[in-house]
């Protein structure tokens, strides 16, 4: 600074000057933001087009707002093709050769898109459509094609989940006959297929079609079957076909009418009638896209002053030309800097949702490069998650509307690919069970009834009914059969088949005109042949169900149950039982049984009257013949025993009652079987047949030689018949053993010949009798519902008894000349009660014993080990407190000496010896009887001897019993004395 002051005044401020700019960093100067040019190919003076010339531009202007500092912008290149297919590739080629385009949007319709879309690929310029619907072009086709918006081909299952909530089971699509409409139809039947439904017929109608050509092809549809139509053109032919349709009356109650997406999403510009069901994308409702709506509407209104405001609504075209633009931009701005715009700007403004999602791709702005940016992009968009997959803008949901008064829609419910149909979005499968179906719907001519979708046809193809013409044998005619009216000479046809068949389609919820076409005489085989190729509509005949021949045709489900069963000659057998019939009316397990309680209850009487009977006493050998006779001689009511017990005697009551049933039950079986016929099979089963050498009877031309050879019976010895009398013919002769055949078969045969044959039961099942059809035919299930609803009802029932008769009319016959065994399960509930009630009266006794003999068993004394020996011992004596060992009252004296008076002897001493003692007793007893008698209790030395001698055999063991003799003059052993 102080060689600064001695420079001049000047200098010093010239100085001063370049100091202060040195200290001023150097900038550089503002570059401008790159500009990529982007081209916009349309229809101007079509809704979408005047949509788009709206939407996009806002949608650029709303992109570089939220990012003011992007460092390349779009400008866009439009070009108004006039919906002309030439002068859209024009532009195309004027975009990419001379204006430099780097992408396309548009252009407009799928026609259109599908030739730019092959210039582009070649050229290498991305085009991004968002209008072009069509399957028609795609990105599999065109490489460099990117479809922002949805595919038709995505709402066919839609539709298809709409006709079968509502039950429609013929559908018929009214579509523009081009790209757009004709690419759609194959989705749309083939998810109609899928869902069971069927598609009789198609209306194709030309985009230029005239009012009076679009009117007559109304009232042709208005004079077919079907009600339930899905229109899918552009607006302008809408207009004409539902005009027409209200004047050939088509809007009237019970009609269904479907608009596609296209044609929900301009509602603002085409204004269907009242009761219209659309199908429109999923749009989740967000604050910003309430904000885009109201400056979508004031801005679209001030370009394009001759719109209704009512219906300037920002439509699904409109929110993917706006997602579709800010993808553009996004991967321009992506492509020129190679930086993630997030980090510039978290958020934008009106409420999105999150951030947009970029990756650096550099600053080369290739068409592979701006192609492969473009398909990377993905943000929440107004239209939902944008987001590229394999070119396509996959659909989250379709939401149902019900269109009503001034093209108004009104919210019915919502459709998504998982979980179907269902009133609110997100409570699908597993949800509240309210949310299934759909809200209730206002139809044409505000009904409220859910059309049934079909009426009777004033006209239409019929169904083609496919009968075998060969001969019938009168045999088998209740099946089927068919004769000539000799008043018309018409054919007709008759039997249980075919009367179950038309009563089936009666009860179908659509009329089914149909007619039969006779094919003649051929085998079954062929004719499912015949029906898979497609030369008939159905066959109708008695076709049983295999899994061979199902695949060729779909079958219904059985109209008949059936099973391969066999018929054999009866026999009587009486002659070759007469040795062992008395055997024969009681199963072996009631022989059984019955044995074991003869015995059982022989042993409970023994065991209550032993102690006290003298009749049930004496040596083992004795006492087992008493038990086993008595038990056996209540089978003839010859027991002679006079019982003591109460017990006892309730015991035998209860056994003779059942012995008497038991008797009486046997004595009918066995006369019946004496007397009756034993018919019985000459073959019992089909493991016999197989065994033996007889040969088997099958019928002509059916499956059942294929089968018998598939389960390895000798092909030699099947013997073919047509006619049931050659088979009954046969089995009377011996040419055969037996009859091989389905039940229904057989059944008729044995309803004309019952009294020598039987069927034996099937050895396996069939699949029963069905009608079969085409491989995919919509009737199959429709039939088969119908089929159940005729075996639930009586209908069926009365069919069958109309043309087979009573079913249980040979089994009862033959009835008579049977007879079958007695078996336990016939008198298990007898057993029961008389097992029971013995086994309760031997406890009750037991008790009874163990009270009155408790001081004895549980003497102190007495070591454990021999307490089970004193029992058995006491249980084996006499019970000497019985009233049948006392003295009566009026008799006087003891029991030994009442005895000796009976016998004419002189009064024994006081003290005598018992000469019957028990042969199982273990010592002598000695006892004085002088002071017993029924007025006088025991004499208490006797008892205590005894308990004495009780004791002294449980210490000493047992002893020898010795019976004194009695002198002949009857006078007893005074002494007293036990010899051992």
């Amino acid at each position: 600074m102080a060689g600064l002051a001695r420079h001049p005044p000047f200098l010093r401020v010239f100085y001063l000057i370049g100091l202060l700019a040195s200290l001023i960093p150097a900038t550089s100067p503002a570059q401008p933001p790159e500009t990529v040019a982007v081209g916009l190919i349309i229809d101007a003076d079509s809704p979408v087009g005047r949509i788009a010339s709206t939407t996009i531009p806002m949608a650029l202007d709303d992109f570089y707002a939220a990012f003011p500092n992007a460092s390349a912008r779009v400008r866009l290149l439009q070009h108004d093709s006039g919906g002309d297919v030439v002068a859209a590739a024009s532009a195309a080629l004027q975009l990419m050769t001379t204006q430099g385009a780097r992408a396309i949007l548009g252009p407009q319709s799928s026609v259109e898109s599908a030739f730019v879309a092959d210039l582009a690929t070649r050229a290498e310029v991305p085009v991004v459509s968002f209008s072009a619907t069509s399957p028609s072009v795609s990105h599999s086709e065109a490489r460099f094609f990117a479809r922002a918006a949805l595919s038709d081909a995505a709402q066919a299952e839609a539709i298809a989940a709409l006709a079968t909530y509502f039950g429609w089971r013929r559908v018929v699509p009214i579509y523009q006959d081009d790209d757009y409409g004709a690419a759609f139809v194959p989705f749309l039947v083939d998810a109609l297929t899928a869902a069971r439904a069927e598609v009789p017929y198609r209306c194709a109608l030309p985009a230029g079609a005239s009012r009076d050509a679009v009117a007559a092809a109304m009232y042709r549809l208005e004079s077919e079957q079907t009600r339930a139509f899905v229109v899918h053109a552009r607006t302008e032919l809408a207009e004409l076909v539902f005009a027409a349709a209200v004047e050939a009356g088509m809007m009237a109650e019970g009609y269904a009418w479907v608009i596609t997406d296209g044609l929900t999403g301009l509602l603002g510009s085409f204004h269907p009638p009242q009761g219209v069901i659309g199908l429109a994308p999923h749009v989740p409702p967000t604050a910003r896209l309430r904000g885009v709506r109201k400056r979508w509407a004031h801005r679209f209104m001030r370009q394009h002053q001759d719109a209704d405001p009512a219906h300037a609504e920002m439509g699904c075209y409109a929110l993917w030309a706006y997602d579709a633009a800010w993808a553009v931009a996004s991967a321009a701005e992506r492509l020129s800097t190679g930086d993630d715009l997030s980090s510039s700007l978290p958020g934008l403004v009106g409420g999105r949702s999150g951030p947009t999602d970029f990756s650096g791709l550099g600053k080369s702005m290739s068409g592979e490069k701006f192609l492969e940016a473009i398909t990377s992009t993905t943000f929440e968009g107004l239209g939902g998650r944008f987001e590229l997959l394999n070119g396509e803008l996959p659909v989250p949901a379709f939401r149902i509307v019900n269109i009503m008064d001034n093209a108004k829609e009104r919210g019915i419910g919502f459709w998504t690919h998982k979980a179907g149909l269902h009133r609110q979005l997100g409570r699908g499968r597993g949800g509240i069970a309210s949310n299934s179906g759909l809200a209730p719907v206002i139809w044409p001519a505000d009904s409220t009834v859910v059309p049934i979708g079909w009426v009777q046809p004033t006209s239409g193809r019929k169904l083609q009914v496919a009968m075998p013409a060969g001969r019938v044998d009168p045999g088998y005619r209740s099946i089927m059969h068919l004769d000539v009216d000799p008043a018309t000479n018409r054919t007709v046809a008759g039997g249980f088949v075919i009367e179950v068949f038309e009563a089936a389609v009666r009860l179908l919820p659509y009329a089914l005109p149909f007619e039969y076409v006779l094919v003649g005489s051929m085998r079954y085989d062929a004719l499912i042949e015949r029906v898979g190729k497609g030369e008939f509509d159905t066959a109708v005949a008695d076709i049983t169900i295999t899994a061979e021949r199902s695949k060729h045709v779909d079958f219904t489900l059985p109209y008949m149950s059936s099973g391969i069963s066999m018929v054999v000659p009866v026999r009587d057998q009486r002659s070759k039982r007469a040795a062992w019939v008395f055997l024969k009316p009681l199963s072996y397990d009631l022989w059984l049984v019955s044995f074991a309680f003869l015995v059982f209850t022989g042993f409970v009487v023994w065991a209550v009257e032993h102690r006290s009977n003298e009749e049930f006493r004496g040596p083992p050998s004795y006492q087992i013949g008493t038990l086993l006779y008595f038990g056996f001689s209540t089978l003839v009511f010859a027991h002679r025993e006079n019982l003591k017990s109460n017990l006892s005697r309730i015991v035998v009551v209860v056994w003779v009652f059942v012995v008497l049933i038991l008797q009486s039950s046997y004595t009918a079986s066995l006369t019946s079987m004496l007397t009756v016929p034993q018919l019985e099979p000459a073959i019992g089963d089909f493991t016999s047949l197989w065994r033996g050498t007889d040969k088997v009877g099958i019928l002509n031309n059916s499956f059942m030689r294929a089968a018998m050879d598939k389960s390895g019976f000798p092909q030699s010895r099947l013997e073919p018949y047509q006619a049931t009398q050659s088979f009954h013919e046969a089995l009377l002769n011996g040419t055969i053993g037996a009859i091989v055949d389905e039940t229904p078969y057989l059944r008729l045969f044995l309803t004309s010949y019952c009294d020598n044959f039987t069927k034996i039961a099937q050895s396996n099942k069939t699949g029963g009798f069905g009608f079969a059809f085409p491989k995919g035919s919509p009737y199959v299930a429709d039939l088969s519902r119908a089929i159940l609803n005729l075996t639930e009802s009586d209908e069926m029932s009365l069919i069958e008894r109309k043309w087979f008769g009573d079913a249980d009319g040979c089994a009862a016959q033959g009835s008579q000349f049977t007879s079958e065994r007695l078996s336990f399960d016939s008198f298990w509930g007898l057993f029961l009660i008389t097992g029971a009630t013995s086994l309760l009266c031997c406890a009750l006794h037991l008790l009874i014993f163990v009270v009155a003999n408790r001081r004895r068993i549980w003497a102190s004394r007495v070591p454990w080990r021999n307490r089970l020996r004193i029992f058995l011992k006491l249980l084996d004596d006499r019970d000497l407190s019985s009233h049948t060992f006392r003295t009566n009252k009026d008799g006087g004296g003891s029991v030994a000496d009442r005895s000796a008076n009976d016998a004419g002897a002189s009064p024994s001493p006081a003290v005598v010896r018992m000469e019957a003692g028990s042969p199982l007793s273990v010592s002598n007893h000695t006892y004085d009887m002088s002071d017993w008698s029924f007025g006088a209790p025991s004499p208490a030395p006797a008892a205590a001897a005894g308990e004495n001698e009780i004791v002294e055999l449980a210490g000493a063991g047992e002893a020898e019993e010795v019976a004194a003799a009695p002198n002949p003059d009857g006078s007893g052993d005074q002494s007293g004395t036990a010899h051992n």
